[in-house]
């Protein structure tokens, strides 16, 4: 049954959940996406390319939140620095996520999975970690809702590889549900001191090669 919802279900519950709140969420992200227009001009859309299933590059659509304010030297500012007070608004409510929803619709993304995160980290993967990749990355997690981003990478991918071994329909069920919950409490949205997080740098790992 596990097997049957992974390779069919899971999809069929994307488009169940995802086609109606297109639809219902419309308006907003057609005010969200006027109001990043005003405040920081165009593109409206941030987009990146990001590691999908099996690692199989895409490009990630979400709203725009920083700047793109570069020092002396033509190098962008940090992170914290760039993001402006409407982008730290909508990234304290989850409403720059809302675009990803088209990335789900094309079946690029699923509701629920690991995140997608850059591709530059990659390589940096030990062999247990990479196995995120087995599924397609989420809107939402299962490291989402145990911490998000208060988490360190190491935990966060833990969790990640947890609900690849586990992935069934009421997990989803119950990540999606609790996602809802956290969203209005807008709990864990950034690492102390980061805008979200610290670049991931790799594991630290003993001799064997598994992480310390």
């Amino acid at each position: 049954m596990r097997a049957f919802y992974r390779r069919r279900g899971k999809r069929l519950l994307d488009l169940a959940l995802t086609i109606p709140a297109l639809i219902c969420l419309a308006p907003l992200m057609g005010l969200v996406a006027l109001l990043v227009r005003a405040r920081l001009g165009a593109p409206v859309l941030f987009r990146q390319v990001r590691p999908g299933l099996h690692g199989q590059p895409f490009t990630m659509f979400k709203f725009r939140t920083m700047t793109g304010a570069r020092d002396a030297e033509g190098n962008l500012l940090p992170d914290s620095e760039r993001l402006t007070p409407l982008g730290r608004a909508l990234r304290s409510a989850s409403l720059d996520e809302l675009p990803e929803l088209w990335n789900v619709l094309r079946g690029e993304m699923s509701l629920v999975g690991p995140r997608p995160l850059r591709v530059e980290y990659l390589p940096l993967y030990t062999a247990e970690q990479a196995r995120r990749h087995e599924l397609c990355p989420g809107l939402t997690g299962w490291a989402q809702i145990r911490g998000r981003n208060s988490l360190s990478w190491e935990d966060r991918f833990a969790l990640d590889v947890w609900y690849v071994d586990h992935c069934c329909l009421c997990l989803d069920l119950r990540i999606c549900g609790t996602t809802i919950f956290r969203v209005v409490r807008r709990q864990d949205i950034s690492a102390e001191g980061y805008a979200t997080m610290p670049r991931f740098a790799g594991s630290q790992r003993n001799p064997d090669g598994d992480p310390i």
